[in-house]
């Protein structure tokens, strides 16, 4: 099986750290740890999930990234972020890695929709239901937004961030972090939209009894203003995890603002663990 392609930041020998990043997303989120990482001496990872064979999923998807990991890394202890969507699959890989994840950071983490009825709180939440409930239309939508993507991505990007909340809000109004999303929407969906109907198919199903399985010491952080991940989904992931040991939640902050603002600190505290 070819490798699954992926990027690179921080620094290039520093201390191994595996971002995944968020759905609808790609590793150009990663970008906004570069600085943050040379200073404190990490290699930052993020594996470009839609190179990976849509045939795969389920427990199979998850354990091909897990062992593209240990290909990638050998014996050296591993930290994980996980992105929204993304902190899904980071602690689905987190099982199939078999205690070899040394600390597992979750942002603006989607827990599972089975937990509780998150979903009526959920900007996605037509999304998320159109997903569980009629998947063939699901699919049919993805493909619709991998057209957007590629000829109107601001378009796609405004449909978005229809409902935008908190500190998003200034994020929306910067051009930078706007061309940064633009690149990310045009990523993700460069291949097909196979890659995110995928991770999205799967968080939509059942999976809150998979997490009595993660033992890892586990860090969660949280807008109280997320209005795409509802802070009640941080608070359900700190009590469903066994090793979870501190969640802070940051006044005024949404979904990307959060990844924004604890960057600098998920990178300090990652490095006190060399």
């Amino acid at each position: 099986m070819p490798s699954v392609k992926f990027s690179q930041f921080g620094a290039a020998d520093g201390q191994p750290v595996i971002y995944f990043h968020g759905t609808p997303g790609s590793p150009d989120e990663c970008e906004i740890f570069d600085a943050y990482a040379k200073q404190h001496q990490l290699a930052i990872i993020c594996y470009d999930r839609s190179t990976i064979a849509p045939s795969l999923q389920g427990d199979a998807y998850y354990q091909c990234i897990a062992e593209e990991i240990a290909n990638k890394v050998g014996d050296s202890p591993v930290d994980v972020i996980g992105f929204s969507i993304g902190a899904f699959i980071a602690l689905q890989v987190s099982r199939a890695m078999n205690g070899k994840v040394r600390s597992l950071h979750l942002v603006s983490a989607a827990a599972p929709l089975d937990a509780c009825d998150f979903i009526d709180a959920a900007a996605g939440k037509a999304v998320f239901q159109l997903a569980q409930n009629r998947p063939s239309t699901f699919l049919r939508l993805a493909r619709v937004q991998g057209w957007l993507a590629s000829r109107f991505p601001g378009l796609l990007l405004r449909m978005l961030f229809a409902s935008v909340a908190g500190e998003d809000r200034a994020l929306l109004a910067d051009q930078g972090f706007r061309i940064t999303m633009m690149k990310t929407l045009k990523t993700c969906f460069k291949r097909d939209s196979l890659g995110y109907a995928r991770d999205v198919i799967a968080y939509v199903q059942p999976w809150k009894a998979t997490l009595a399985d993660i033992n890892v010491d586990t860090q969660i952080w949280h807008g109280a203003e997320d209005n795409w991940s509802p802070v009640a989904m941080a608070d359900f992931l700190a009590s469903a995890l066994p090793g979870c040991s501190k969640i802070t939640v940051l006044d005024g902050l949404s979904h990307y603002s959060c990844l924004y603002r604890t960057s600098p600190a998920i990178c300090r505290l990652i490095e006190t663990l060399n």
